[in-house]
């Protein structure tokens, strides 16, 4: 019996044939672009097609660096790449690495081995590239006259700025003669001393932009002291004039946003600026105000005529207390003194004499407090309360 496959299974076995296969995993094909699609997650879908046959086609995101244009309805071109089947659908398609439109190959090359050399040189690098001003209000523009660049650049600078004066060098930016037409026009607006030029035209195919590729053009960029903004083609196209700009703008309506800033948006911002000024000069004179007067509070604590004023309140105040602790000492003393005063004339003889009672001593004063110390025919006096009696003893009767 003979041997039955799954779809999946011939599929794989078809994808291995075509992985395995040396022609077909490095191949160019050339035809036309029809169906198109960039997608949201950056794959570029498309059909290939010529009189007699279609090929369907995949870029993805991360090839995308070998597209040299953008794709278009009815392009021709060459697509270089490896052909393989896609397993889930049983198709066969090409997957591209680079895609270049036909007849421009040589160009391509020649521009490779320009930007090669230029590289080498220098010109590319970071350190060369000079700081796009922030303030612009001088900016010249190296386009053709008639384009669609120099109306763009005008009504954007217009809309942003009206202040912003523009200065235009007409330069052929296509066809023979072109390359130098630029770089005399970028040598001339550099002479002027302006702030920022814009060299740059409209979008076409590798040889409508093949101006801005040459080498003269690249040399008079690094060689121009103001600050240059390229901006050729449209977001994809890329140019030997991109890589020795200062900045690359995607396109030239790019471009005059990236050198003109927006006065009203300024205006504002300085408005907002000048209001946050002056909540800060407010609020530093208010702090320096209530700082101002706790220093002259402390100032005046330490002035001689306030420290002689505390120190004769202070005085004031100790003579008060002192004056209050003498009095009271002196009351409690008096109280004192009456009490033993009183006491004192309780114990008093004269006061006793005042109750009908004498004082009796010799004729020496001596006091005679018992009769055994008094002889007949002493000489006694008796002290009364008004008065003194001299007397003499004529007879001793003795109680006890």
């Amino acid at each position: 019996m003979k041997n039955v496959y799954t779809v999946t299974q011939i599929n794989a076995y078809i994808k291995r044939m075509f992985s395995e296969d040396y022609a077909l995993n490095n191949i160019m094909i050339k035809g036309e672009i029809s169906n198109c699609k960039y997608h949201s997650s950056g794959h570029i879908y498309f059909t290939l097609k010529d009189a007699g046959a279609v090929m369907s086609g995949v870029m993805f995101l991360g090839d995308r660096g070998g597209l040299k244009c953008q794709l278009k309805e009815g392009m021709n071109v060459i697509v270089s790449g490896r052909i393989n089947i896609y397993e889930r659908d049983g198709k066969y398609q090409i997957y591209a690495k680079e895609i270049t439109p036909e007849g421009e190959g040589d160009l391509y090359k020649k521009f490779e081995q320009l930007k090669k050399e230029l590289e080498e040189m220098g010109m590319f690098a970071a350190e060369y590239k000079k700081p796009i001003p922030k303030f612009a209000t001088k900016i010249g523009v190296v386009t053709a006259a008639t384009g669609a660049a120099i109306q763009d650049i005008c009504n954007i600078s217009a809309r942003r700025n009206p202040y912003v004066q523009l200065y235009l060098y007409s330069a052929k930016v296509q066809g023979e003669g072109a390359g130098a037409s630029v770089a005399s026009g970028i040598r001339a607006l550099d002479a002027m001393n302006l702030d920022v030029l814009i060299v740059g035209r409209g979008g076409g195919s590798i040889e409508d932009l093949w101006a801005f590729n040459e080498e003269v053009v690249a040399r008079a960029i690094f060689e121009c002291n103001t600050p240059v903004i390229s901006a050729v083609g449209h977001e994809t196209d890329t140019t030997i004039a991109d890589y020795v700009s200062d900045l690359r703008a995607p396109t030239p309506s790019a471009a005059a946003e990236l050198a003109v800033f927006d006065v009203y948006d300024f205006l504002q911002g300085l408005d907002a600026c000048a209001d946050k000024l002056q909540r800060n000069v407010e609020g530093r004179y208010n702090y320096y105000t209530k700082l101002y007067e706790t220093y002259l509070l402390r100032l005046e604590k330490k002035s001689p005529d306030m420290v002689i004023k505390n120190k004769y309140q202070d005085l004031e105040y100790k003579k008060e207390l002192l004056f209050r602790k003498v009095r009271s000492r002196y009351e409690s003393k008096e109280r004192e003194f009456l009490v033993l005063a009183e006491r004192l004339n309780g114990l008093s003889p004269l006061n006793k004499l005042k109750g009908g009672y004498g004082y009796v001593s010799d004729d020496t004063g001596k006091p005679m407090l018992s009769v055994k110390n008094v002889k007949k025919g002493d000489s006694l006096s008796i002290r009364l309360k008004d008065g003194t009696v001299m007397t003499k003893a004529e007879e001793i009767i003795y109680t006890e």
